[in-house]
C-alpha cells in the first residue's frame, strides 16, 4: 500500500565524515544544521515550483520505518520532552506498539535498537513493515506531532537529491510527468558544508553506522 522510501536506507551514510570541527553545544550545532537544511530545501522548492507537491497533511512518506542517526535520536527525544504530557504519552504509546511490531526479525540489537546488516537486508525488513505509521504521525490529521524536531531524512524528502556522487530519487508523488532533464535541474545536495557529518563524528557515530529507527529512538535511553 505504501512505497518504501528506499533512498532513506541506501543513502543513509550520506555525510558521516567531515573535516570540519563542530563548535558550540550539541543543540546550538543542531540549530545551525537545521537552518542550513531549511535554506537548502527552500532553494529546492523554488527550483521545483509546482512539480513539488508536498504540503501539510500529505503523509505517505510517514509510513514504513527507515534509519535515523544518533543526532536525529537526540533531537526527537528533545522534542518529545517539550511536548505536552498528553501528546507525549500518546506518541510513546505508539512508539512502544511499533517497537513490539518491529521486534520479530529485527536486523540489529533489539535491546538498544541499533541497526546492523547490509542495505539489502534492511530494505527487505523495511518492506515487510511498509504500512506501519511513524509513531510521531497523527493519522487522523496526517500531521507530524514532532515536526519541529523531525529527522534530517524527513526534512529533505521530496525533491531529487544528491549525496556526494550518488543520486537519490524524489517522492513519487512529486514531479509527475516531469522530464528527466527537469528532474536533474531541480536536484540539490543538502548540507554541502558537511555539518551533519561533523556532528555525528563528534557524538560517536561515523563510518557505515546505520543508526536506529524512530520508534526505538523514542522509547530507549540514549
Amino acid at each position: 500500500m505504501y512505497p518504501v522510501p528506499v533512498h532513506r536506507s541506501r543513502f543513509f551514510s550520506r555525510s558521516v565524515t567531515s573535516p570540519r570541527t563542530p563548535t558550540g553545544s550539541l543543540e546550538t550545532q543542531d540549530e545551525r544544521l537545521l537552518a542550513v537544511l531549511d535554506r537548502d530545501f527552500r532553494s529546492a522548492a523554488e527550483r521545483a515550483g509546482s512539480w513539488l507537491v508536498c504540503k501539510p497533511g500529505c503523509s505517505q512518506c510517514c509510513y514504513g520505518p527507515f534509519p535515523v542517526t544518533a543526532l536525529d535520536s537526540h533531537r526527537l527525544r528533545r522534542g518529545l520532552a517539550r511536548t505536552d504530557p498528553a501528546t507525549r504519552e500518546e506518541i510513546l504509546r505508539r512508539a512502544r506498539d511499533a517497537v513490539a511490531a518491529l521486534s520479530e526479525g529485527y536486523p540489529g540489537d533489539r535491546a538498544n535498537g541499533k541497526l546492523v546488516g547490509d542495505p539489502d537486508l534492511l530494505d527487505r525488513f523495511f518492506e515487510r513493515h511498509a504500512s506501519l505509521p511513524c509513531p510521531a504521525l497523527d493519522t487522523s490529521t496526517g500531521r507530524c506531532q514532532l515536526y519541529e524536531w523531525r529527522p534530517v531524512s524527513c526534512r529533505t524528502y521530496g525533491p531529487p537529491l544528491r549525496f556526494s556522487d550518488e543520486k537519490a530519487p524524489h517522492c513519487r508523488l512529486c514531479f509527475d510527468g516531469a522530464s528527466p532533464e527537469t528532474v536533474e535541474r531541480c536536484r540539490v545536495e543538502p548540507d554541502r558544508e558537511g555539518l551533519e557529518g561533523a556532528m555525528l563524528a563528534d557524538i560517536g557515530q561515523g563510518g557505515e553506522s546505520w543508526g536506529t529507527l524512530i520508534a526505538f529512538a523514542l522509547v530507549r535511553e540514549p
